[in-house]
Formats: structure tokens, C-alpha cells, sequence
């Protein structure tokens, strides 16, 4: 997974400072900076605030200028994905009950795990659309090349 990442943020790192912040009604979230903060965000509210009880402090998308800003966040949110696995080791099953928009949802590790794997994905796939549309050429970044 890891691998893949750096593979997107090497491309991304060919896209010019302008596109990276330009914003496009069509996807989502609007530019490649707000998915990638986007993709960290969710990651730190799944894994680092509701599953391992570490408070969060969402900021608004332009405090993330930078690739290198945001790839400060993923530094982050990688760290919480370490303490995550560290503490669910041998219980990937076991049910837990986190709290969500003001109710209470029941999932394992594995799900929670498979969820914000498969977002980030999801948004990858955005990102390359969107660079696509901007000019670029997309390279390979699935996870089996």
C-alpha cells in the first residue's frame, strides 16, 4: 500500500504547483491537495480519533499548501495506522462499537482497516482522473504492478 502511495505522490510531484491547488467541481472535494488532506483526515478520524481515542484537529483544506504539507499529514496518519495494528494484533475480529455522527456503529478492525484502505483508493483514482483531466499522463499505482 505504501509503495502504491509514493508512487502517486512521485507523480504528483511532476503536477505544477497551480494545478495541484486548481479546483474542479466534478470530483468531490474539488483538487488534488483537498483529496489527499481529504484521504489523511479520514484515516485520523477512523483510525486515530474513533479507534484509538486520540482528540483530532481537523484544519480547513487550505492550511495544506504543499504536497509536502500534505505529505506531512500522511506522516501522521501512518503513524496512527502503526498504533492501530499494534494494538488490534490477534483481535481483528473483535467487535467494537465506535461513535459516528451521533450514533453508535459496531465494527472489527478488519472492517475499520478495509475501509480506510479502500478510501484512499477510491480517492486515488480521483486524483489520476483529475490530473487526467488537467493535462497529465496518469502512471501505474496500483498495488500489484
Amino acid at each position: 500500500m505504501l509503495s502504491s502511495r509514493n508512487t502517486l505522490l512521485n507523480y504528483i510531484r511532476g503536477i505544477s504547483e497551480q494545478d495541484f491547488l486548481t479546483n474542479n467541481s466534478s470530483f468531490g472535494r474539488g483538487s488534488i491537495r483537498n483529496l489527499l488532506v481529504h484521504i489523511c483526515q479520514t484515516y485520523c478520524a477512523w483510525i486515530g480519533e474513533r479507534a484509538l481515542g486520540i482528540e483530532q484537529e481537523f484544519l480547513p483544506f487550505e492550511n495544506y499548501q504543499t504536497l509536502q504539507d500534505c505529505q506531512t499529514y500522511f506522516s501522521q496518519a501512518d503513524e496512527y495506522i502503526g498504533l492501530f495494528i499494534e494494538k488490534f494484533k490477534g483481535n481483528e475480529l473483535q467487535e467494537m462499537e465506535l461513535h459516528r455522527n451521533g450514533q453508535i456503529v459496531t465494527v472489527n478492525p478488519l472492517q475499520l482497516f478495509t475501509h480506510v484502505i479502500t478510501h484512499e483508493f477510491h480517492h486515488k483514482g480521483q486524483i489520476m482522473s483529475l490530473s487526467r483531466h488537467l493535462g497529465y499522463t496518469p502512471v501505474d499505482a496500483d498495488i500489484i504492478r
